[in-house]
């Protein structure tokens, strides 16, 4: 009888311990489910990234080729000229005429010149977006086998967060909630272009005693469909379209250097709900 419950006993708990590991593994399972869509939205954005960087990179190709193809205009008309101002030296013309031709000539040159620097800028220009472009590359492949991105050196631009934030809003149907380090970003966004059936909260800092902040601030709180609140943290760049799409971006150390969420996963934009609130709830009525 005695051996009979120690045998029970024996059973239960050897139940009970792999129940405890099974436990254990659903778990990590669902951890490491977790950590692989939390790291296709870390390659989405970055995916998007390097897709605008090609979009900028064949932008100034076609630059060049303008610049390219203004300067041999240019190098034409230089020539042309040159030749007419021999022609009028070897046939004797009077000398007011050929100095007129001269200073043309002399500002066709210096036309010229302005291309040339244009162009060298604009290669340079190029070059630093390849280079970009082609950081984000490997930064993507190296972080493939570790579905962990390391954004404390990405380089992510405010011009390509804004430009995403004015994507988002173009989409908005009801309600935007939005916080942006100072009002001269909200300029950037053209709240002006939204239909005014969708309720525009803001979030900001600003100077009133700038003439430009103020004459910013008079225009927006003349829509009806916006509200802004004074918010100084300048810290962040939020956006929160109908419950269905969130963009959060936190100004790093350096001037390119922010951390950047965009997803519209509902338990996502649901976990962020109180730090997409906390700008509006902190910031203050501009009295």
């Amino acid at each position: 009888m005695i051996e009979d419950d120690q045998n029970r006993d024996s059973l239960l708990n050897q139940i009970a311990s792999l129940e405890l590991k099974l436990k254990t593994k659903d778990e990590l399972i669902n951890n490491l489910q977790n950590s692989m869509e939390l790291k296709d939205v870390q390659i989405k954005t970055i995916k998007d990234s390097i897709n605008l960087k090609d979009e900028q990179i064949e932008t100034l190709d076609n630059t060049l080729k303008v610049k390219d193809d203004k300067i041999t205009t240019l190098e034409k008309s230089v020539t042309l000229k040159d030749e007419k101002i021999l022609s009028l030296k070897e046939n004797m013309i009077e000398k007011e005429p050929f100095e007129k031709q001269l200073k043309e000539n002399r500002d066709l040159q210096r036309k010229l010149d302005i291309l040339k620097q244009e162009l060298i800028k604009a290669d340079e220009d190029l070059e630093a977006l390849e280079a970009e472009n082609e950081k984000l590359r490997n930064q993507l492949e190296s972080s493939s086998g570790t579905k962990l991105i390391d954004w404390t050196n990405i380089e992510i631009p405010k011009s390509l967060i804004l430009e995403k934030m004015r994507e988002i809003l173009m989409n908005a149907v009801h309600n935007v909630l939005l916080a942006v380090p100072s009002i001269q970003d909200l300029q950037e966004l053209y709240l002006y272009e939204i239909r005014s059936s969708v309720s525009i909260k803001a979030s900001c800092s600003i100077d009133i005693s700038l003439e430009d902040d103020a004459m910013l601030l008079e225009e927006l709180e003349s829509l009806d469909n916006i509200t802004i609140r004074l918010f100084e943290s300048e810290d962040r760049y939020v956006i929160e379209r109908d419950g269905e799409e969130l963009l959060f971006a936190v100004i790093g150390n350096t001037e390119n250097n922010h951390l950047v969420l965009h997803t519209r996963d509902s338990k996502h934009i649901k976990f962020f709900k109180s730090l997409i609130m906390e700008a509006w709830l902190r910031a203050r009525k501009i009295e």
